[in-house]
């Protein structure tokens, strides 16, 4: 296989612990795990073709995802995000696909096609050694990423790009700048950053020497170890209409979610 999908999970998170085990109601009215519908996300962009890891540090989350019949690949509690996880779960378990696809384990919402935009990109790229997809808005999650923030609470990632398509900065706050608004001259003009990442083993290798970066720390967002020191991130447009992409951040957005999968007739 050229390429595998590692889903890193840690019960230990910052705003909301223990998220990975916190259950989220269907359509149809089952509850399953966020992890459960995490790997989900992955089967469906997989379609059985592609090897799918939950890496974690935590037994719990082990159990949960062995018993949804995931493969677990054990980490270290060291890890300070989930880009040094994957890193670490493809040296443990001597991973050696070209193409090793990071699908964040709090983005349950996240379409397959977004994966296999991704994967095809960089399998058409040979010299793209890292990228990551982004959704223009639709004026409806501009004015969820605004309430967040209104409200003070850290939620989802925008970002900018060149005109080449590569990131110039990711941020928690709304950028760009849009005074409020959703639409700007006739269009929506932020982005969201999509958290699925795929990585060439050598970029994993080098983020893995690399310092986290005083950027990195005042965001929070670890794909700015890579800008910051330099490294190229390739983005890729993807689009899903009539679907909605959200992260399950706080615990406010259980609700939010539960009501997107509703809209959406996912189970």
């Amino acid at each position: 296989m050229d390429a595998c999908i590692i889903i890193p999970a840690r019960y230990a998170s910052t705003r909301y612990p223990g998220k990975p085990l916190v259950a989220l109601t269907g359509a149809k009215g089952v509850a399953r795990s966020l992890i459960e519908r995490s790997v989900m996300a992955g089967r469906a962009a997989s379609c059985g073709q592609i090897p799918i890891y939950v890496a974690t540090d935590d037994d719990r989350i082990a159990d949960e995802a062995r018993r949804i019949g995931a493969d677990v690949i054990m980490t270290s509690d060291t890890c300070r995000n989930g880009t040094e996880r994957v890193a670490e779960a493809v040296a443990v378990a001597g991973i050696t696909a070209d193409i090793v696809v990071n699908l964040q384990g709090d983005a349950p919402l996240t379409p397959a096609h977004f994966v296999t935009a991704l994967i095809d990109a960089m399998r058409a790229d040979p010299d793209c050694s890292m990228a990551t997809p982004f959704l223009r808005c639709d004026p409806e999650t501009v004015e969820n990423l605004l309430m967040d923030r209104r409200a003070g609470r850290v939620g989802a990632t925008t970002v900018v790009a060149d005109r080449a398509g590569r990131a110039l900065y990711f941020s928690k706050e709304v950028i760009p700048f849009t005074n409020g608004r959703g639409i700007v001259n006739g269009k929506v003009p932020v982005f969201h950053h999509v958290g699925v990442y795929a990585y060439r083993p050598a970029a994993l290798a080098a983020y893995q020497a690399w310092e986290p970066g005083p950027l990195e720390a005042l965001e929070g967002l670890e794909q700015l170890r890579f800008l910051e020191n330099g490294h190229p991130i390739r983005m890729v447009e993807v689009s899903a209409p009539g679907a909605v992409f959200w992260e399950l951040n706080n615990p406010s957005d259980v609700s939010l979610i539960e009501g997107y999968l509703a809209r959406m007739g996912w189970d």
